[in-house]
C-alpha cells in the first residue's frame, strides 16, 4: 500500500477581512479553491500544514475536499496568529503540542533593547496514525523563525545596515534555538533506535537543506544521501534523521521562490526504519511560483500559496 505524506505551508490562511487575510470574501474563496485543487492533485494521507491563521479557515478549506478527514492544531500560534496543523484522511491516534526550549538552553536575544526568547515562536505539533495494521508513523510538523525579516513598529525595512545586521543575528539565533528544540523532541520521537520506529519530522525550516540551522536536525553528522556513507549502516542510525531532499528531481528542487531565486527551505526528515520505505519524493504544486520579496503584504488577495508542497510515496 502506498501512503503519501506531505508538508505545505498554505501562507496566512485567514478569513477575510482580518489585517493578514484576503479583503474580499471573493478573494478569500479563490484562495481556498487554489489550495483545495492542489491538496486534491497531491492526493495526501497526511498533510503538515503551517500558517493556519484562523482555525475556521481550515475548516472551510477542508470542506471542499473529498471524503472523511481529521484535523489538529497547534493551540501555540505566534503573535500574528500563524501556527502548525495537520490534515489526515486517518483518525490520529495520538497528538502532542511543544514550544519549551530543551532546560539547558538559555533564551535568546530577539531585540535591540534586550528583548528575549525563551520557547518557540510557535508550537510543534506531533501526530500518530497507524498506516497499516500493526504500523505507527510518528510525525512532528513545525515552523522555524523566518529568513524575512522584520523591524520594531512593524517595519520591513531597516533604518541602516547596522539595524539590518543585528535583526539578522537575532533571527538567526531564534531559529537555531527552534532547531535545537525539535531535534530534542525528535531524540523522545525515535525512542532510543530510529532504525524500528517510523519518525518524521517536516515543516517550514526557513532555510536550505545544507544550512546550519537545518543540519541541526539531523543529529550525528554522516551518511545523508548522497553521501559516500550513506550505505554504510554505522552506530548514528539510531539518532539519525535523513532530509529527503536529494531524492527530489533536480528540476523540482525548490519549494519558494524570492526574489527570483528558487529555495528549497520546505523539508521531509525520515528516521532510519522510515527511510525504507520511502518510494519517490517531490514538490508537488505543478504550478509556476510566484517570486516574493521581503514584504509579505502585497500577496493578501494571492488566490495561492507562496510556497510549494513536499510529499514522498511510502511503501506500508
Amino acid at each position: 500500500m502506498t501512503f503519501i505524506l506531505g508538508t505545505w505551508n498554505l501562507e496566512n490562511l485567514f478569513k477575510a477581512g482580518g489585517p493578514s487575510g484576503p479583503k474580499t470574501e471573493e478573494a478569500y474563496q479563490a484562495k481556498l479553491a487554489g489550495l483545495a485543487a492542489t491538496i486534491i492533485r497531491i492526493g495526501p494521507d497526511l498533510l503538515g500544514v503551517q500558517e493556519v491563521g484562523d482555525p475556521e479557515a481550515l475548516d472551510d478549506l477542508v470542506a471542499l475536499l473529498d471524503g472523511e478527514w481529521h484535523t489538529a492544531l497547534s493551540e501555540h500560534p505566534d503573535g500574528r496568529g500563524i501556527r502548525v496543523g495537520f490534515l489526515s484522511r486517518l483518525p490520529f491516534t495520538g497528538v502532542s503540542d511543544t514550544t519549551e526550549f530543551p532546560e539547558e538552553l538559555l533564551p535568546v536575544q530577539t531585540g535591540d533593547q534586550g528583548e528575549e526568547a525563551a520557547a518557540m515562536g510557535r508550537g510543534v505539533l506531533t501526530v500518530q496514525v497507524e498506516p497499516a495494521d500493526d504500523q505507527t508513523l510518528t510525525v512532528a510538523t513545525c515552523h522555524l523563525k523566518s529568513k524575512l525579516l522584520s523591524f520594531p513598529g512593524g517595519r520591513f525595512n531597516p533604518r541602516d545596515e547596522g539595524e539590518r545586521a543585528r535583526f539578522g543575528a537575532y533571527a538567526l539565533y531564534r531559529r537555531a534555538a527552534e532547531a535545537t528544540t525539535v531535534r530534542a523532541l525528535a531524540d523522545e520521537l525515535l525512542q532510543g533506535d530510529g532504525r524500528t520506529h517510523d519518525v518524521a519530522v517536516l515543516g517550514d525550516l526557513n532555510d536550505e537543506p545544507q544550512a546550519a540551522t537545518t543540519q541541526i536536525l539531523y543529529g550525528p553528522p554522516g551518511s545523508q544521501i548522497g553521501t559516500g556513507g550513506f550505505d554504510r549502516p554505522d552506530r548514528g542510525d539510531a539518532m539519525r534523521l535523513w532530509n529527503l531532499a536529494p531524492l527530489i528531481p533536480e528540476e523540482q528542487r525548490r519549494s519558494r521562490v524570492f526574489e527570483g531565486q528558487p529555495e528549497l527551505i520546505d523539508h521531509i526528515l525520515t528516521s532510519h526504519a522510515l527511510l525504507q520505505r520511502v518510494e519517490e519524493v517531490s514538490t508537488g504544486t505543478g504550478e509556476q511560483l510566484d517570486s516574493i520579496t521581503e514584504d509579505p503584504t502585497g500577496r493578501r488577495d494571492a488566490p495561492a500559496s507562496d510556497h510549494a508542497p513536499v510529499i514522498t510515496k511510502l511503501n506500508y
